[in-house]
């Protein structure tokens, strides 16, 4: 897919233009953003996604274009999963409400950067060095392993180093100052918890970023629609998370299934891998022709199916729990997050 610069410019200008868009119109004035408002960011997001992948249709081909999907449908999934641990750190932080939309626009800019820059490296890795493949598919099997067996937002949360370490170097106060990222007091400049959620939020999407890019490199090698779709799953999450922060931690299966999907993924990278192979010690370095490969409608209906069955199970799971007078999970995280503040 052959991407000239300037649509490149283009495409990252007009991400700018949406972010900027965003922050002139709704951060102007720090206000708890409603239902109503959330929604039509919502879909607005989601109308601009819809739109690029209508031109990735008519000027790319089909193939490319539902090559896309999947890996924004991925994307999309994994950051809702992430949604989680901001719901936790401004929780344990007790970010103001009014506050909380521009601490994550920062966060989404931030990744937005980030996985631009190990985009660009896993593209120059993958052009050079086919064996990359192998090491992407390992990792998102151990990553899915992990998805399922370990809770990563705890583990993030309460082993964050970036964290410990600013704590240690800078004085940090223990009220905000509205939306002001640090204060002077007594001849001395302190951080508020403003700076430090910001910065705890981009050292944790740095983390995420080890199991969503390689996960989308899985479903298409080209960098162009591997950095639209993350960028464009990214877009809306400011929304999502006013609209559907109450529901996440109803999600039980959640990581489950992300688990399963990145499992798949990291499997489909491996046989493509052996269908490739230039590995002197595997086959005298010829390519195992006779190995399966996972074409992308097998590998989009994997998803939605997977997805679409976690939902499913985890809706039924909370209606059990609330049947049977257990805790919902959304209960049980509140009461966590309010002692992690605590302490």
């Amino acid at each position: 897919m052959y991407v000239p610069t300037w649509v490149w410019l283009a495409t990252v200008g007009g991400l700018g233009v949406l972010l900027a868009l965003d922050l002139v119109i709704v951060d102007r004035k720090p206000h708890k953003v409603g239902m109503a408002e959330a929604a039509r960011w919502a879909v607005f997001y989601l109308a601009c996604a819809a739109a690029f992948e209508l031109g990735v249709w008519l000027f790319a081909g089909g193939d490319l274009a539902v090559k896309y999907f999947a890996g924004y449908l991925t994307e999309y999934s994994l950051s809702v999963d992430n949604l989680f641990i901001f719901v936790v750190i401004m929780a344990a932080f007790r970010m103001p409400v009014v506050q909380q939309h521009r601490v994550l626009l920062v966060g989404i800019a931030l990744a937005l950067v980030m996985r631009g820059l190990f985009i660009a490296a896993g593209a120059a890795l993958i052009s050079h060095f086919s064996w990359v493949f192998y090491l992407f598919g390992a990792l998102l099997v151990y990553l899915g392993w992990r998805q399922i067996h370990r809770r990563k937002q705890d583990m993030v949360f309460q082993n964050n180093i970036v964290l410990r370490a600013l704590r240690k170097l800078v004085p940090v106060t223990d009220e905000y100052d509205g939306s002001r990222l640090t204060v002077k007091r007594r001849g001395k400049r302190w951080l508020t918890p403003m700076i430090v959620v910001m910065i705890t939020i981009g050292s944790v999407d740095m983390v995420f970023a080890l199991d969503s890019i390689p996960a989308i490199f899985g479903l298409t090698r080209e960098p162009f629609l591997v950095f639209t779709a993350s960028a464009f799953a990214l877009m809306g999450l400011r929304q999502v998370y006013v609209l559907i922060g109450g529901l996440l931690t109803r999600l039980v299966y959640l990581s489950i299934g992300l688990g399963v999907i990145l499992g798949f993924i990291g499997v489909t990278l491996v046989l493509d891998a052996l269908n490739e192979n230039s590995l002197p010690f595997l086959n005298d370095g010829r390519p195992l022709d006779s190995v399966p490969t996972v074409g992308i409608g097998l590998s989009l209906g994997m998803i939605v199916g997977v997805l679409l069955a976690t939902i499913v199970a985890s809706a039924l799971r909370t209606r059990m729990r609330r049947r049977g007078g257990q805790p919902t999970p959304d209960e049980a995280v509140s009461s966590r997050a309010g002692s992690r503040g605590r302490a």
